[in-house]
């Protein structure tokens, strides 16, 4: 852990905070620094100005020779960050156990960024070679704006202590529940790496559980209602893990998926889980073993997104008035345009796998049937639908699709594979959608012309990205897992669907930042800027975006990164 302050004896912050007691709040400023504690160092970082404002940032270190966790359970990156996701949680039930109201404001508070199903790497505490780091904030006590020096000594040398014993020492941590905890995350790693070998891309785990309690709600549902998973037999295969062993399941391969199926039969629910595959996930959640490629990113329509010079000409030619569709903008894309872009923006960014929900597509995107294609002549319509070119983009690219369709059977022309989700449990139907393909041949004219297309690396312009508002030169915030606050502008990731966490919009946004600084030079394409961010990440861990020890960032994706930054509507590309 690195600090900027020589470590002093504990006993000189209780001295400062029975000195300061009674005065302005700013006084707290006197207590940064770092002090010995009861079997810890504890680094207070950034002294909050105000009770109201953000809490403050502190660190606990804690060395392995007092932590006493097995060396095994840090045996490899993996297993370090399962290790310090169980800890983060236990910190969050700690500190709900001992937090108290200690004033106005924010005071008394205790909080660490708190995981929620998915296990992702994060700041909020870090476990390296000599110990185990633990960022998180409090809220400095205050009556008014006037310091309770008394009640600050209780918080720093009596709450934190307590919650730091609870959650960083392994005598006090439930053992059996850690460990199940830390093998189930490599279990689900190692069955992750084994896809593209078996060649598949995702794999869904015989008893998974698949729904979720509500839409704001991630836990898996409960109750006798609830259907385990089961694999068709002939899609079952088996892979042995690390340490659960064999496990058996449904294995998706690569090429075209469908999903088919009634509505209300748990289509969606199939194509939501494997959204969330790219993700490792806790014990208990249903999903443990539902994976899926982490290049796989999820698709849709969305109606008046900005769209930066594009080249969306694969599906979009011929537009009214003559307007580029190599080099395609707007401010308000329509749900067909904002499609096209978001598939070309995916392809750009190196996705291998593109998950679609007839639901939330374009209609006219997906299909044109052969009576409309009678009334509107080829030479009259400009899109050419996702039926036409799915086939091209696998063959030519190597990209998969799996899509949920239950409105056109002209789908079964191009697939691969055909899943009919039946009272949610799944069937094989890939041999009679083919005869039904064979019996009613199709009366609609392929449109899709003899290749794929191509895919134009675009150069994002570093001053299009002003991070600056008011005084401040910059200023980024983001509001749960839907928006980014970039300067004065706001990024909508509504429909970037497979973020889960607002630590990860925290992240993105300063990682916006830092390829802004350090990758934007003009000549670097947008894919070699994402390169660029994901091997320093990868090298130096999420720390290397900002100077700052921050506790509040959780692993993105480029994908999310780039979906970020194609949604900034002052982005410029040269």
């Amino acid at each position: 852990m690195k600090l900027s302050h020589r470590v002093r004896p504990i006993q000189e912050l209780q001295a400062t905070l029975r000195r300061i007691h009674g005065r302005g709040y700013k006084a707290y400023k006197d207590i940064a620094g770092a002090y010995q504690g009861p079997g810890f160092i504890l680094a207070i970082d950034h002294v909050q100005g105000d009770p109201f404002a953000a809490p403050s940032r502190l660190r606990a270190w804690v060395p392995h020779s007092i932590a006493r966790f097995p060396t095994e359970l840090y045996a490899n990156p993996i297993r370090r960050i399962a290790l310090a996701d169980f800890i983060a949680r236990a910190f969050a039930h700690a500190s709900d156990d001992v937090e108290r109201r200690r004033g106005s404001g924010k005071s008394g508070v205790i909080r660490i960024d708190t995981p929620g199903q998915e296990v992702l790497p994060r700041t909020a505490v870090l476990v390296h070679d000599e110990g185990i780091e633990i960022r998180f904030v409090v809220g400095l006590p205050a009556a008014g704006r006037r310091i309770l020096g008394h009640e600050a000594e209780a918080l720093l040398l009596r709450d934190v202590p307590e919650v730091v014993r609870r959650a960083a020492f392994y005598t006090s941590l439930d053992a059996q529940a850690l460990r199940a905890h830390v093998l189930t995350v490599e279990d689900t790693d190692a069955l992750r790496r084994q896809l593209p070998e078996l060649g598949l891309v995702a794999f869904v785990a015989d008893g998974a559980i698949l729904p979720r309690r509500s839409g704001v709600d991630p836990r898996p549902m409960t109750g006798p209602q609830v259907i385990p998973f089961e694999s068709p037999p002939e899609r079952r295969i088996t892979v042995t893990l690390p340490n659960r062993g064999p496990i058996a399941g449904m294995g998706i391969p690569k090429g075209i998926t469908l999903i088919v199926g009634g509505g209300y039969h748990g289509k969606s629910t199939l194509l939501n889980a494997l959204e969330v595959g790219i993700y490792n996930h806790i014990p208990g959640d249903g999903r443990e073993f539902v994976v899926t490629d982490p290049g796989a990113v999820k698709i849709r329509a969305e109606d008046g997104r900005r769209v930066e010079k594009v080249n969306i000409s694969p599906f979009i030619n011929n537009l009214p008035f003559g307007r580029d569709t190599t080099r395609f903008c707007t401010d308000d894309a329509s749900g067909s345009t904002s499609q096209a872009a978001n598939i070309m923006e995916a392809l750009e960014a190196g996705a291998t796998v593109l998950l679609v929900d007839e639901d939330t597509a374009a209609t006219n995107f997906m299909i044109r049937d052969h009576r409309m294609q009678e009334l509107v002549a080829k030479a009259k319509e400009p899109i050419t639908p996702f039926v036409d070119k799915v086939r091209q983009l696998y063959t030519e690219l190597g990209v998969s699709t799996i899509l949920v369709m239950g409105g056109s059977g002209d789908y079964f022309d191009v697939a691969d594979t055909v899943i009919m989700m039946d009272e949610y449990r799944p069937r094989d139907v890939t041999v009679q959608a083919r005869a039904i393909a064979e019996k009613y041949r199709s009366e609609r004219r392929p449109e899709g012309g003899d290749r794929f297309g191509d895919i134009t690396h675009r150069i994002p312009i570093a001053a299009s990205l002003d991070p600056s508002k008011g005084k401040r030169e910059v200023k980024i915030t983001a509001r749960g897992v839907k928006t980014i606050l970039f300067g004065r502008h706001e990024i909508d990731l509504s429909a970037v669907e497979q973020l889960v966490d607002p630590s990860q919009l925290n992240a993105i946004g300063q990682a916006l930042y830092y390829a802004r600084e350090k990758y934007m030079d003009g000549r670097r394409t947008l894919r070699e800027i994402l390169d660029a961010v994901e091997r320093d990440i990868q090298h130096h861990g999420l720390d290397v975006i900002d100077s700052r020890p921050m506790g509040d960032y959780a692993y993105f994706r480029r994908f999310e990164l780039a979906a970020a930054l194609n949604r900034l509507r002052t982005l410029r590309i040269k």
